[in-house]
């Protein structure tokens, strides 16, 4: 279901929500690889605040930062400076084991490739976090999650015996069965047809609405970009502005237009 509402251009930065309510929250975020002439300055300086409850689609031309900026806001790579929080809290610090206990309770993910575990069943895959993270294996939540995407018949299926679509559906109940603070969606329908990719997006902006989730998500794709509530867009390392509730129209121009400036700024430096 999507909403709906005026349709407006955002602010050219993301505005300031404060850290009250805040799902997803990062202040002078900076990401360096490679040292000296070689430096590759890959996140050059993020604030962005995200309150809970909210679907945020994040684009950008190819090497504008968005693979780094997710993997630096779900705790998955170290910035090289600034502060990330989740959820309230500071995980820039944190040691690797704490990072790990926090992806497997707090987090979910949702890959293109769909990540799930050939020789587990639909059923099992949809409990791994929980079992990773030591937690009791809650099935009647995992049923739960299943009859959510439409798939309480597949539960003692593999994945293997399922549609590209479907294994989708598996991976968007298991990043939600435990109730995590914020979704991270990689490209979640870079692998789909388009009638099965609404499907998908579907789900996710179901999941906001009725489930209160918060999920980000990085797309090059301007259909998908338009479920979410708001699109911010990358280059060289920093957002260049967003739209709000913005049609695929709206945001295919907006990319056409950034992705030119950046090629044309490319084009100078060179």
């Amino acid at each position: 279901m999507r909403l709906r509402g005026k349709r407006r251009e955002a602010d050219e930065r993301p505005e300031d929500q404060g850290t009250s309510g805040l799902a997803v929250e990062l202040r002078g975020v900076r990401r360096e690889y490679g040292r000296g002439a070689g430096v590759v300055h890959a996140l050059a300086g993020i604030d962005l605040a995200l309150p809970h409850g909210t679907f945020t689609a994040v684009m950008g031309p190819s090497g504008s930062g968005k693979s780094t900026f997710l993997q630096c806001a779900a705790g998955l790579d170290r910035p090289s400076a600034g502060s990330v929080r989740l959820g309230g809290t500071e995980i820039t610090g944190m040691r690797e084991n704490q990072l790990t206990e926090l992806r497997r309770s707090r987090l979910g993910f949702v890959f293109q490739a769909f990540n799930l575990l050939p020789s587990l069943t639909v059923e099992q895959n949809v409990l791994l976090p929980m079992r990773l993270a030591g937690q009791r294996q809650d099935r009647r939540r995992a049923e739960a999650m299943l009859a959510r995407v439409g798939l309480a018949d597949k539960a003692r299926r593999r994945p293997g015996e399922l549609s590209g679509g479907q294994q989708q559906r598996v991976a968007i109940a298991r990043a939600l069965v435990t109730d995590p603070d914020v979704v991270f969606a990689d490209e979640p329908t870079g692998a789909l047809d388009t009638g099965t990719a609404a499907e998908v997006l579907g789900l996710l902006r179901h999941a906001v609405d009725t489930l209160g989730a918060t999920v980000v998500m990085v797309t090059h794709d301007p259909a998908a970009a338009a479920w979410a509530d708001r699109v911010l867009f990358l280059a060289h390392g920093a957002f260049a502005g967003g739209i709000d509730r913005g049609s695929p129209e709206q945001i295919a121009a907006r990319m056409a237009a950034l992705t030119s400036r950046t090629a044309a700024t490319a084009g100078a430096a060179a």
